[in-house]
């Protein structure tokens, strides 16, 4: 496993982490198996666990803190709020009142007095920024988080959150969680140029692309991956967004064979070569996806395996864009760009 400072903040982590959101209902991933997940992460060099309160509406959080009951000091543990926890509208959000409720039912969930890293999961128009900082800075301040960290914000959003933390005098996110990976590249063009002018720490998700790299997807096989069951739209090659994934895929497989990997250390090895990421975070169903996974933990890719890539799917170069998570609300929302 190789290990990198996440951001500015001293601490080690490794170049893989592990994401926990399919434990529970979403992966069907039942306790026994989450626990020997986080067992062979563990053994395999793997210190930084990513959850989130609203996978399986908080069974994530509860299946994470059994699993590392008695080596939490081991772990930089990580978890995330603002995202609809239940119909009522306040239970949501960047609000002071939100997060601090949020996060006690984390810390209850979790069976721990503390996270690691607190992140906003998503920008929360309806809140300003001081209110959330101002929030999160509080709670820094209790001993409740250590540091507090972004999720798929908008490079824009980054800027003004960082500005507005100057010009308050608050805590500052230190880290950001965006989606990228060899077939969403377009954080390329403005995000992650943000996140190295202000030293933030990168946790990337979805590196395998919803499991287009996974070595699952191929042409002329039936897809059934767990998340093509899900979202079926997503893999429908009649769609021409996906019938340019899988010819992608196609010609990466090839780039992968000849460089002696799986096109899982192939896509692995793309995001943390990037000098802007910390790490990739890694989502396994099972103990097997898991070890391919760690299976990329030491792969460096050659310059011309890079080059490559870079000659199938240009840098910042969305393949999918309308799957983008960091779009504006005004291009989602026609009455919130029409007077």
């Amino acid at each position: 496993m190789q290990y990198r400072t996440l951001g500015r903040t001293g601490v080690q982590v490794g170049s893989l982490a592990l994401g926990a959101m399919n434990f529970g209902r979403i992966g069907s991933t039942a306790q026994d198996e989450a626990t020997a997940i986080v067992d062979a992460a563990l053994e395999g060099g793997v210190n930084i666990i990513d959850t989130a309160d609203m996978y399986g509406a908080g069974e994530s959080e509860e299946m994470v803190g059994k699993a590392i009951a008695g080596r939490r000091d081991d772990i930089v543990l990580a978890t995330k709020a603002g995202m609809p926890m239940a119909d009522e509208r306040n239970h949501r959000g960047g609000s002071r009142r939100w997060l601090v409720t949020a996060l006690e039912d984390s810390l209850r969930r979790l069976g721990v007095d503390h996270v690691d890293l607190y992140q906003l999961h998503r920008w929360d128009p309806a809140t300003s920024d001081e209110e959330t900082l101002s929030a999160l800075t509080d709670l820094r301040r209790s001993g409740k988080i250590r540091y507090f960290g972004s999720s798929t914000f908008p490079a824009h959003r980054i800027v003004q959150a960082q500005w507005a933390a100057r010009e308050h005098r608050l805590g500052r996110y230190v880290t950001e969680q965006p989606s990228y990976s060899i077939l969403q590249r377009g954080i390329e063009t403005h995000v992650l140029p943000v996140t190295e002018e202000y030293g933030l720490g990168v946790l990337v998700w979805s590196p395998l692309a919803s499991g287009w790299l996974s070595g699952a997807v191929r042409a002329g096989r039936e897809i059934t991956t767990a998340r093509s069951a899900r979202m079926p739209q997503r893999f429908d090659t009649a769609v021409p967004a996906n019938r340019a994934r899988l010819d992608a895929v196609e010609r990466l497989a090839g780039v992968a064979a000849e460089a002696g990997l799986t096109l899982i250390q192939l896509a692995l090895g793309f995001v943390t070569a990037h000098p802007a990421v910390t790490s990739a975070i890694v989502g396994p169903r099972t103990p097997e996806h898991l070890r391919a996974q760690l299976a990329a933990a030491d792969t460096v890719l050659s310059a011309d395996v890079l080059d490559a890539i870079d000659a199938i799917v240009a840098p910042g170069t969305d393949l999918a864009p309308h799957e983008k998570h960091d779009t504006p609300p005004s291009l989602l929302d026609p009455s919130l760009r029409r007077r």
